[in-house]
């Protein structure tokens, strides 16, 4: 993977934290400073874990799955995509979450990086080796960790329809690198 690929790969992943973030910055009462930066560690850290956790199970079902690897890649990322499209544009979900509790912070974390999980697997998928998911997943931490920051600091000024829009970014973000993996694995056998 290219630097611009991990980065746009970190992008993507990290729009649902923002728009959580987001949302959460527009209703909460200002957070004291232990309490948020509890809330941006535990946001990049979960996202970065579940995306090495993937890794190592999709490395483990490789040798498995190996001929139809780029397409299991792309279908994640599609459905992923997608799944973040439509969720970022659904008025279904709750607006505004209180982070400061655990649980709550845990269950946002989780909720908000298991795509993160999915596309480690794939990255296993489209044979990206250790040093480049390591590479991937501290540019993953940081991106997520900035994203948080961002959406709390900022959430009082920007408002909900922001962070419905950045989940559509983040989805067909997921679906470009998605398509791009399959394009680049079909020219190969071409």
């Amino acid at each position: 993977m290219s630097g611009a690929e991990i980065i746009l790969l970190a992008i993507g992943l990290c729009f649902d934290t923002f728009a959580v973030s987001l949302s959460s910055g527009i209703c909460l009462p200002q957070i004291p400073r232990l309490a948020f930066i509890r809330i941006v560690l535990t946001f990049a850290s979960v996202q970065a874990v579940l995306t090495m956790t993937g890794w190592f199970a999709g490395k483990g079902l490789l040798s498995f799955i190996s001929p139809a690897d780029h397409w299991i890649a792309f279908a994640i990322l599609l459905y992923i995509g997608i799944k973040m499209i439509k969720d970022s544009l659904s008025d279904d979900r709750d607006v505004c979450l209180d982070l400061r509790r655990a649980g709550v912070l845990i269950s946002a974390s989780v909720a908000t990086s298991i795509d993160a999980l999915a596309v480690g697997v794939g990255l296993a998928m489209a044979s990206v080796n250790l040093k480049e998911i390591g590479v991937a997943t501290v540019v993953i931490f940081a991106a997520t960790l900035i994203a948080s920051i961002t959406g709390i600091k900022w959430g009082r000024y920007v408002g909900l329809k922001a962070g419905k829009r950045s989940g559509v970014v983040g989805g067909v973000i997921l679906i470009v690198i998605g398509i791009k993996i399959l394009v680049e694995h079909l020219e190969i056998l071409n």
